[in-house]
């Protein structure tokens, strides 16, 4: 079944596969004449890097500058199983990377990093550019089946055609986003290799939450609030921060909350409440006196009409209803202890979560490739020699930031030289 090269296939033509299949062709001099080793780049979608240039709302995060231990604080999941990755291509690495391809950096506010042109485009374009400058073949096809024999890769079926391969790289991310093309095969191809799959979760995902509270502010997009989770159960809080977030028919979503998921992950236990402070720039002191003035200027009014130089139009009502106080009271009877109570409202508008919305909607997927099956120090299978794994297919994920395409651009760094130097 081979042939007179040495091939490495890629499957997956996302962050990960980009990464390994450019990296792999460098090492191995691909495209050169004498080279014994090749390297093929598989993507079933019609262009490479479909989900990345989605990412971040199509900015592209592409990573965070933190040292490895910030860095290791960030991945809740498995994050032991980095060290070798991380020392093999840390953030700085990444920033190096980008930079040297032509695409200037900047960092932002959480130590975030995007490009300065805010297009993913360039991250996606930039990395496909250097696979072709290595030499990297690039195939389009659905893999459906990964060879071995003896125990070791022999090859990979793409569509009804067989395809020699010396090492496979599995990168084909997890199950969110399918319509990106990260449906969940990579973990059908690894299970019948003999890997275990650990249950694919959602992360970094849209809440559903009980009531008609969110449904009634359906639509309304808030900016530089605070977020607290507390678990009830353990009257403690979980995650705290400041950001944007919206509400929907089903709950809220937005940078804010999804971050807030990935601390949440038994939120269908119901123990949760998010309390959302929609005037954190203001003490306490500062928002009574604002409530009080804008009683005075409108002292004649119904107090349901007094409200909308303090709030979005789409929280009066319901911010009214908590308050406990009569909408059509006149704002001039309402009492200094009535007003403190829509203060603690305004303070603390609280929310139930639920559940998850679909995995679908996730960012990314907890869940995946159990990492006790892959050698940490070369992403090589236990069960199969010369397969690697890079990415979102491996059961690690990490908070919003960067971290997670870091992840994916590190562990397929480590794999693509593991598998052209045999490490």
């Amino acid at each position: 079944m081979m042939n007179r090269k040495k091939r490495i296939a890629v499957i997956g033509g996302g962050a990960a596969g980009l990464m390994a299949a450019a990296y792999a062709a460098e090492l191995s001099c691909a495209g050169m004449e004498g080279s014994d080793t090749e390297v093929l780049l598989i993507e079933q979608n019609d262009r490479m890097g479909k989900k990345l240039r989605i990412t971040g709302k199509g900015r592209c995060n592409v990573t965070n500058d933190c040292d490895r231990d910030e860095f290791l604080s960030n991945v809740p999941t498995n994050p032991r199983f980095l060290y070798a990755a991380l020392a093999d291509f840390d953030t700085q690495d990444t920033k190096a990377y980008f930079e040297n391809l032509g695409v200037p950096l900047k960092t932002e506010r959480g130590k975030r990093v995007f490009p300065v042109s805010d297009k993913a485009g360039d991250i996606v374009e930039a990395m496909v550019r250097a696979c072709r400058e290595a030499g990297v073949q690039f195939m389009q096809g659905r893999v459906t089946a990964i060879h071995a024999e003896d125990g070791a890769v022999s090859g990979v079926r793409v569509g009804n055609k067989d395809i020699a391969a010396y090492a496979v790289i599995l990168a084909t991310g997890g199950c969110s986003y399918p319509v990106t093309g990260s449906d969940g095969n990579g973990y059908r191809l690894a299970e019948r290799l003999g890997h275990t799959i650990v249950t694919p979760r959602p992360s970094l995902v849209p809440l559903v939450c009980e009531g008609d509270l969110c449904r009634r502010m359906m639509g309304l997009s808030l900016r530089n609030v605070r977020l607290r989770v507390m678990h009830l159960g353990k009257n403690t809080c979980v995650y705290e921060d400041f950001g944007e977030m919206l509400f929907t028919h089903y709950g809220v979503t937005g940078p804010l909350i999804l971050s807030a998921s990935a601390h949440i992950p038994d939120v269908e236990s119901g123990q949760y409440e998010l309390q959302i402070d929609l005037k954190p720039a203001l003490d306490d002191a500062e928002l009574d006196a604002r409530i009080l003035s804008d009683f005075k200027k409108y002292a004649n009014r119904d107090f349901i009409n007094s409200l909308g130089d303090l709030l979005p139009l789409k929280a009066i009502e319901p911010v009214a209803e908590l308050s406990g106080i009569d909408p059509r009271r006149k704002v001039n009877t309402i009492s200094r202890e009535e007003r403190h109570a829509l203060g603690a409202v305004i303070r603390c508008l609280r929310v139930r979560p639920i559940r998850p919305r679909p995995i679908a909607e996730a960012i990314v997927t907890k869940g995946g490739i159990n990492v006790k099956e892959v050698n940490p120090k070369t992403m090589e299978s236990k069960t199969v020699s010369r397969l690697y794994f890079a990415g979102e297919v491996l059961d690690l994920d990490a908070y919003t930031g960067g971290f997670n395409l870091q992840i994916a651009f590190s562990t397929a760094h480590l794999a693509a030289r593991s598998a052209v130097w045999g490490e």
